[in-house]
């Protein structure tokens, strides 16, 4: 893997976001279709050997979940812990999760890019959320710093990424023990917003509560994402339902969630975003290409060698 993974910096500096690019759905070929909010280009990136195949088909996207299955049932795979048996899921899981919003317009084109690495990304992005309640008991008050625009570089690559409210203004976030903690409110509908301040195109893989925001399913590195032009930024406010439309992120109860409702909901809390370069593009500053200038010595040679003969 050339490029290792950025851990996230929050500033309080606010950014002044860009028109938003369409985002860009990946397919299963080789050069896979993506997904672009109006106004943009998003394309997406290969994700292993992929072979010929249609673009992206309505059953690639997220769908309406049933009601969730009862309490203390099997979960992925594995029973309910024992503090949770015989409750609701409301009184299993305090806090919030994000919920299936309304309809909301969301056109997006498809387009072609091919990975530089098919599964490996070379940044990584993980924000946790919770009503204000939750996010002060998952940080400490005496580590956590205080609360300011969520604007969250990642190191050295030249992303950023920070989620807005319905009129785009950023929520509320604080940092503790190295994570991110987002504070949302009951009922708020949100955004996920990418800006990209490379001249390199770039793809955006992105979960909300472990589920990919494009199919519904379990996230995954080797999932399509959106494409974010040079330059640009994409805003992904939703779990897409079609070329044309997404259902919105909404924060809710956790026993609503669209991840709970779909009998998943053990990662419900968390937003992630896995970024994948282009083949050929050029990314001078690597964490490596930094590591290997702090450690050049300017005076190699402690002593004098006899000349050659």
């Amino acid at each position: 893997m050339r490029f290792s993974s950025r851990q996230l910096s929050l500033t309080a500096c606010a950014l002044v976001a860009a028109a938003c690019a369409a985002p860009a759905h990946v397919g299963d070929e080789p050069r896979a279709p993506a997904h672009a909010s109006p106004g943009g280009e998003a394309a997406p990136a290969s994700s292993g050997p992929w072979a010929e195949g249609p673009a992206a088909t309505s059953d690639s996207y997220s769908s309406m979940p049933a009601r969730p299955e009862a309490a203390g049932s099997a979960r992925d795979g594995a029973p309910e812990d024992e503090a949770y048996a015989g409750k609701s899921a409301s009184e299993a899981r305090p806090g919030l999760g994000t919920t299936w919003g309304e309809d909301r317009p969301s056109a997006v084109r498809h387009t072609s890019f091919d990975r530089r690495s098919p599964t490996n990304p070379f940044a990584l992005a993980t924000l946790y959320y919770n009503d204000r309640a939750g996010v002060s008991a998952m940080a400490s008050e005496s580590a956590r710093s205080d609360y300011g625009d969520n604007v969250f570089p990642i190191m050295q690559s030249g992303i950023t990424v920070r989620l807005l409210d319905e009129f785009g203004r950023p929520l509320p976030s604080t940092r503790a023990g190295g994570r991110v903690y987002v504070v949302g409110e009951d009922g708020q509908r949100y955004i996920v917003e990418v800006q990209n301040h490379t001249g390199n195109r770039v793809e955006a893989v992105a979960t909300v509560d472990g589920l990919d925001v494009i199919d519904g399913r379990p996230g995954s590195f080797e999932k399509r994402g959106y494409l974010v032009a040079p330059f640009s930024t994409v805003s992904i406010d939703g779990f897409r339902r079609s070329d044309e439309t997404v259902a919105a992120f909404r924060f809710g109860s956790v026993a609503d969630s669209y991840a709970e409702r779909k009998g998943l909901g053990r990662n419900v809390g968390v937003i992630g975003l896995a970024f994948f370069d282009e083949a050929g593009a050029r990314w001078p500053w690597t964490d490596q290409e930094i590591r290997h200038r702090h450690d050049a010595d300017p005076f190699p040679g402690r002593y004098a060698e006899p000349p050659p003969r």
